[in-house]
């Protein structure tokens, strides 16, 4: 079996902050949303393959460069030229003469899938991992499966009136022939975006089974809410030594500070903040937020938010908030 992981997005809804960084590379504390997928699935006995864009090569060989994974790249550089998940998926099924597990780069989930692999064995047919998000209008959403036992009668992308609240979440598992339909499907059809959309293809034409995960968590990152809370729920605590502290200055924990941080005047920091390698904080309140490198912030409370590299921010309250790269705010 070979494991594919979905990275060659370009997450406009986080736009600007993932016009310069691609959303699976985001922190969730220490690590990247991509570190966690990673550590779900490099536990079984499969190659894994990371497709991606070439806006975002250089980025993922670096994070891959430690790792066992091979990356693969779309010629596309920007969001008008991308393929979709699956033409991309596609491009890589065509060479893949085994099984396979597909997971999207985004998706943050604290359950192992050892089932989902288990009852693929013991099918030998598609299988799809379900979470059940208990509200119908929450389900709207997302792509929802309808079941009659274990199998997936029909999926319904973003449906104005979900049969159930059991939704999708981008992990799947594939028999080898699948790949030979997901080729003709991409030949025939103009849904080349959304995965959803190709297994409401295989649903009409083989039996899919659905696996619903009870228990633990699954955060879709698709908007800066959701990063905030995938955030909180991940984050564990490290404050690298060269770190500089104010006597006035409170740290409240779990957050990350990289290096050469400086914090100063009566400021509280956390919990729940990331601030990134050389950014200066004075005088002000961080929490549930997300600065990124060399950003200067005075006299403000920041609630909610991220904040791009090299920005400066001055005596202003912001909650709920992305803010781009270099950007220069001030209030007085």
């Amino acid at each position: 079996m070979k494991t594919i992981i979905m990275a060659g997005g370009y997450a406009t809804r986080l736009w600007p902050i993932t016009k310069t960084k691609a959303k699976p590379l985001l922190p969730v504390g220490t690590k990247k949303i991509v570190d966690i997928i990673y550590e779900k699935v490099s536990k079984f006995d499969s190659e894994i393959l990371l497709s991606t864009n070439k806006r975002f090569e250089e980025d993922f060989r670096r994070w891959a460069k430690d790792k066992d994974v091979k990356v693969v790249v779309e010629d596309t550089m920007r969001e008008e030229e991308k393929l979709g998940a699956v033409k991309a998926l596609a491009q890589i099924a065509k060479d893949i003469d085994e099984d396979f597990l597909v997971v999207a780069g985004d998706n943050i989930f604290s359950f192992d899938i050892d089932p989902l692999i288990e009852l693929f064995n013991e099918k030998r047919k598609p299988v799809t991992a379900l979470y059940d998000v208990g509200d119908y209008e929450l389900a709207r959403r997302y792509g929802v499966a309808e079941l009659d036992g274990w199998i997936v009668k029909r999926f319904y992308e973003k449906p104005e009136k979900p049969p159930s609240t059991l939704v999708g979440i981008a992990i799947y598992v594939f028999p080898q022939k699948v790949a030979d339909i997901l080729l003709n499907y991409v030949e025939s059809s103009e849904m080349s975006d959304n995965l959803g959309d190709f297994l409401s293809h295989l649903c009409e034409n083989m039996d899919v089974y659905g696996y619903a995960f009870t228990n633990g968590n699954w955060y879709d990152v698709g908007n800066p809410d959701s990063y905030i809370e995938a955030f909180k729920f991940y984050t564990d605590s490290h404050v690298d030594k060269s770190v500089e502290i104010g006597k006035a200055a409170k740290i409240i924990e779990p957050v990350v500070i990289e290096k050469n941080v400086v914090i100063k005047g009566r400021s509280i920091v956390g919990p729940y903040a990331y601030i990134g390698e050389g950014c200066e904080i004075e005088s002000s309140d961080v929490s549930e937020s997300v600065v990124f490198s060399k950003t200067i912030i005075k006299k403000v409370r920041l609630w909610r938010s991220i904040v791009d590299d090299a920005c400066e921010i001055r005596n202003i309250e912001l909650s709920s908030s992305i803010i781009g790269g270099h950007a220069r705010i001030q209030r007085g």
